[in-house]
């Protein structure tokens, strides 16, 4: 098997899996207990909130740790944005490509609390344009939510110069750089975010943790209410395990990065010049340069996405026809049609997304098994 859809989950990392093995066996104390073993569950908690701190160029005191990028995303964006919520109008700003777990949060705030909305367009590439978040702000934006690269298509966005523009105006900045951990920078200063949201299992984590930088002493309204933990910001007995899976796994993510980040994108773009020589009907989606290393995303006219992803498992190469998140869901992409694709033609949509361990190998046998699928495929149509 050729496993090509690592943008919907990693493989866990043998680090990560030695890491957190002691804390599931013999450190297995809940860290808010007051004897010796849940002292040395809170001390490996301490630790990993620093090196996660030290991996986004933070205070430690700005890093919690979360179940994953959909309750990060959430806490984000409804804590920021009702933390620095006032009596009056309200208003929020994202983008119509973003992962569901920013537009469902963002639409809770405007069904639930009154918040007027703007969904940014992109061009057709899947960048959003400065000048558009320019003329969108207002005296009482409370937050702009971008994504620092796309779950589906891979466009890697403009995020410090959204970040200035933003914050000149008095918005809070959130990013979601779920897809981006591991293949881009992740300096929060650099980036000039307020906010920052991370899945552990797209690292080489487990599922089941993630991480929210939110600066400084920034109001944040919780969405969990219980116990206090995460300094009252996110109740519930803390995944320590996970925690310190999470941190290894993107310390070592981060360390590797420029080297993988150089060698991946000669392999996605030789997969890329193969498909679109070898299929007449392909079309790339997403920006043909600004997008992250590991994605190569296509459109195949005539076809159905899903017919594809058959074909190419019967060759033993598994990905996916787009975003792995919205379970369930036969509609055609968001992202597809807000770039301006017809819905046929996005649910013709495949994504194939590279990882660290991918050769060229099978980057080779995975461009002809695409050139004798999407053949068979057009054989039937026929």
């Amino acid at each position: 098997m050729i496993y090509l859809d690592n943008a919907a989950t990693t493989p866990v990392r043998r680090e990560a899996l030695e890491a957190m093995w002691p804390l599931l066996t013999s450190g297995f104390g809940n860290p808010s207990s007051r004897h010796s073993v849940g002292e040395a569950a809170a001390a490996a908690l301490t630790e990993a909130r620093l090196s996660v701190a030290r991996s986004l160029g933070c205070r430690p005191g700005d890093v919690l740790f979360t179940s994953g990028g959909t309750e990060s995303d959430n806490l984000a964006i409804k804590g920021l944005a009702l933390g620095a919520s006032e009596p009056g109008p309200n208003h929020v700003i994202t983008t119509a490509i973003e992962h569901e777990a920013v537009l469902e949060s963002v639409d809770y705030l405007h069904r639930r609390h009154g918040f007027d909305v703007t969904l940014l367009p992109t061009d057709a590439d899947g960048r959003v344009r400065p000048d558009d978040l320019r003329a969108a702000l207002r005296p009482h934006t409370r937050l702009v939510s971008v994504h620092y690269a796309n779950n589906e298509v891979g466009t890697v966005q403009p995020i410090a110069e959204l970040a200035a523009i933003a914050r000149a105006a008095g918005a809070l900045i959130h990013t979601d750089a779920v897809q981006a951990g591991g293949w881009l920078p992740l300096d929060v200063t650099a980036l000039g975010v307020d906010a920052l949201s991370l899945s552990g299992h797209k690292l080489g984590a487990p599922p089941g943790v993630g991480v929210l930088f939110v600066r400084g002493r920034l109001p944040l309204e919780p969405v969990l209410h219980g116990g206090g933990q995460e300094r009252g910001k996110r109740s519930g007995t803390e995944n320590v395990a996970g925690a310190v899976a999470c941190a290894v796994a993107l310390e070592l993510s981060l360390r590797e990065r420029s080297v993988v980040a150089a060698r991946v994108t000669a392999l996605r773009e030789e997969f890329i010049s193969t498909v679109l020589a070898s299929c007449p009907t392909a079309r790339l989606t997403g920006h043909p340069t600004q997008r992250l290393p590991g994605t190569a995303s296509f459109v195949f006219a005539g076809t159905s996405g899903e017919a594809v992803l058959l074909e190419l498992e019967a060759r033993g190469i598994v990905c996916s026809s787009g975003s792995a998140c919205a379970a369930g869901s036969s509609e055609p992409s968001h992202v597809l049609t807000a770039l301006g694709l017809s819905a046929e033609l996005a649910q013709t949509a495949v994504r194939f997304t590279l990882s660290a361990h991918t050769t060229p190998e099978e980057i080779a046998l995975a461009g002809a098994s695409v050139r004798e699928a999407v053949t068979a495929l057009a054989r039937l149509g026929r």
